[in-house]
């Protein structure tokens, strides 16, 4: 950027406390039964930009809970997801007014003060995240970001005007980030419905000329799952891995896809963890019905929360983890998961499974198919990597005004095209 400028700031920021420029809508009491447009804390997965809470209805269950409108951002004030930076920016659509977790701070920027999208970066940003993970006051696990201590924050923001084109010009990067995710989640819906047609639905490459005995195609077995795949528990002691190891917690794996998005690092890590290597399937022991299984793209480490599942044959691998990221499996891991507040996923019953098993011959044709999709889908990941990197190192220059924008002329993306029509209504 031409409009670096060494550490100065820009002309025109003001200085403001939170509360000066943000509002905080209050927590309501709804009717119990009715359905609502519902976003609880497991539906915004970590580095995610939006969060659509009419794809996110339900029942109302809980006795209160936060209320949000269009573009407002929810802001996790529990540990660990305030720890691990759980921030969206809400997208109503149809609706009126969306409702959520009281474990969100709901921001709402005060018009002609503060533009949402700038908000979300400027939550994001150590001005307002950091401070909130040093304000956190509770028992130890359930420690909450602190209301006050944030409401009377003090930092400098530009001119609305400016707030937009610094918005515009990270939200350039997180549009990118979403057209790649887009692209996985079809790449990961293709590998499914493949594995489902040949697997489930027995219309395998071939199977008119296969004879089916009592459900199963000849050369075919019915065996147990542990015949395929391993529970694998390396343990590693804190003080023996490098700062530089990935570290894999279940906040960082998305529901229902394969591929691991986020990641921190062994410096955020208190205790010991487990050692998975590439290629092993990560699945989330505690509430298995949040459906979070992946297969591991790079070596790294986890918690015991976590089981990590090792294929020995490379052929079996794809089959193994469709299998056990199957809907039917995770209703299975579910019911006979143990403990009520945390239930977790029992492996030594889950192994014993019977499962219908296919040739070599076809799991090696599978897998060939699989490798494609997966191939590309963490080609889209390493980018989504560089451009995540990108964004935030842009990030804290454009918070502190040290990078202008002033003078640019910013192309403004589709994310925040209804921003720019209401401004300059």
């Amino acid at each position: 950027f031409a409009g670096e400028k060494g550490g100065g700031r820009m002309s025109g920021w003001k200085e403001f406390t939170l509360n000066e420029i943000v509002d905080f809508p209050p927590v309501v009491k709804l009717n119990r039964g009715h359905e609502y447009s519902f976003v609880k804390m497991e539906d915004i997965s970590v580095g995610q930009r939006f969060v659509f809470p009419e794809e996110k209805k339900k029942k109302y269950e809980n006795s209160s809970c936060s209320k949000f409108g269009n573009d407002d951002i929810l802001f996790a004030r529990i540990t660990p997801c305030l720890e691990n930076g759980k921030i969206a920016q809400v997208k109503l659509g149809k609706s009126n007014s969306g409702f959520g977790s009281t474990e969100f701070f709901v921001f709402r920027g005060k018009k002609e003060k503060l533009n949402q999208s700038f908000l979300f970066y400027l939550a994001k940003s150590d001005l307002i995240w950091k401070s909130a993970v040093n304000s956190m006051v509770g028992a130890s696990g359930r420690q909450r970001a602190d209301s006050g201590f944030l409401g009377n924050l003090k930092f400098k923001i530009p001119l609305p005007a400016i707030q937009r084109k610094i918005a515009a010009v990270l939200s350039a990067y997180d549009d990118l980030i979403e057209n790649n995710n887009r692209r996985i989640a079809i790449l990961e819906k293709m590998a499914e419905e493949l594995y489902r047609e040949w697997f489930v639905r027995l219309r395998f490459p071939g199977h008119e000329n296969v004879k089916i005995v009592k459900g199963v195609p000849e050369g075919w077995e019915v065996n147990e799952l542990s015949t395929i795949c391993f529970e694998k528990r390396i343990l590693v002691k804190k003080k023996n891995i490098s700062d530089s190891t990935r570290y894999v917690g279940l906040e960082h794996i998305t529901p229902r896809s394969m591929m691991i998005k986020e990641h921190g690092y062994a410096t955020d890590i208190q205790s010991d963890k487990l050692f998975f290597s590439f290629g092993d399937i990560l699945f989330g022991k505690i509430r298995p019905y949040l459906h979070k299984v992946a297969i591991s793209h790079f070596d790294g480490v986890c918690s015991s929360d976590t089981i990590i599942v090792k294929v020995d044959n490379k052929e079996c691998q794809a089959f193994a983890y469709l299998t056990i990221s199957s809907d039917s499996f995770i209703d299975l891991a579910t019911t006979s998961s143990t403990g009520t507040k945390m239930p977790r996923a029992d492996w030594d019953f889950l192994k014993k499974q019977r499962i219908l098993i296919p040739n070599d011959g076809l799991l090696k044709q599978f897998q060939k198919l699989f490798d494609v999709y997966f191939g590309a889908i963490t080609n889209y990941q390493g980018r989504n990597d560089l451009l995540t990197t990108s964004r935030d190192r842009l990030l804290s220059r454009l918070m502190s005004g040290k990078i202008a924008v002033e003078n640019l002329d910013i192309q403004f993306p589709a994310s925040m095209k209804e921003e720019e029509v209401a401004a300059h209504a």
